[in-house]
């Protein structure tokens, strides 16, 4: 008996997206499947950052439509809208941490917030996500401003998986480490795919990321998808642009685009 398909975590429906007389994006869409680790990229002014921001509600798009584990984020009610965002984590580039706070205060955050756990049960659920993000407990009582890049990011990721999140976005999520840092950040996004089930989602200009963890590959271009599929497939596409964005990063390893 075949097994009916589990239904997609993030869709995304004929988003168009503009800014004055500008289309960024004229008809976007896109499905992704849990468990998955997913890579969006594209060249600068194709709109990434844009597009993962309407993606968890942050920014309405001009038309179309983004379901995220079911909900319809520009069509529910402020309740459902809730309830969907304690199901979702996000970590910014720059990590966003709270630098008055501690790493382990950081973390909490959003226990407390959502939550009407104990402190003990808190604490111990801070060091359990700190655990998962490779930190170890004592860099809890750090300030963020005390840690180094790569440590700050895995912070970042604590505090978005405290909730125990079923889908997770980053953007840029190896900017700025140096390649040792950032391949063992790469080897923490696989095992939170494969250890712990969660769906994640990245903007990314990173090609060792890309060849080494990466599920399956969405390519923005001209305000559309211009390719969607394993990474090794959409590298041998007949494209002049993707052709040199892997050839020139694949030669050089420097990424000079910035998506808006």
């Amino acid at each position: 008996m075949t097994a009916t398909p589990s239904p997609p975590v993030i869709e995304v429906e004929g988003i168009v997206t503009r800014f004055d007389a500008q289309t960024v994006h004229d008809g976007v869409g896109f499905q992704v499947a849990p468990g998955s680790l997913v890579a969006l990229i594209g060249g600068s002014g194709t709109g990434k950052s844009v597009l993962l921001r309407e993606m968890i509600g942050l920014h309405r798009p001009s038309a179309g439509t983004v379901r995220l584990l079911g909900t319809s984020l520009w069509e529910a009610a402020p309740a459902e809208l809730d309830a969907v965002r304690r199901r979702f984590g996000m970590m910014f580039q720059d990590g966003a941490l709270f630098s008055s706070l501690t790493v382990a205060q950081n973390v909490a955050v959003p226990l407390h917030e959502h939550t009407r756990l104990a402190p003990v049960t808190i604490d111990a659920l801070v060091s359990l996500r700190l655990l998962q993000a490779g930190l170890p407990v004592a860099a809890g009582a750090k300030k963020p401003s005390e840690l180094s890049g790569g440590m700050r990011k895995r912070a970042a990721i604590a505090r978005a998986i405290a909730l125990e999140p079923e889908v997770l976005f980053l953007d840029e999520p190896t900017s700025g480490l140096d390649p040792i840092t950032a391949r063992a950040f790469d080897r923490l996004l696989r095992s939170l795919v494969d250890d712990l089930g969660i769906t994640v989602f990245i903007v990314t200009h990173d090609l060792d990321t890309l060849l080494g963890v990466v599920d399956r590959l969405i390519v923005l271009s001209a305000g559309r998808v211009l390719a969607d599929g394993p990474v090794r497939e959409v590298m041998a596409l007949d494209d002049p642009w993707l052709r040199d964005y892997f050839s020139v990063r694949h030669t050089t390893g420097i990424d000079s685009a910035h998506g808006i």
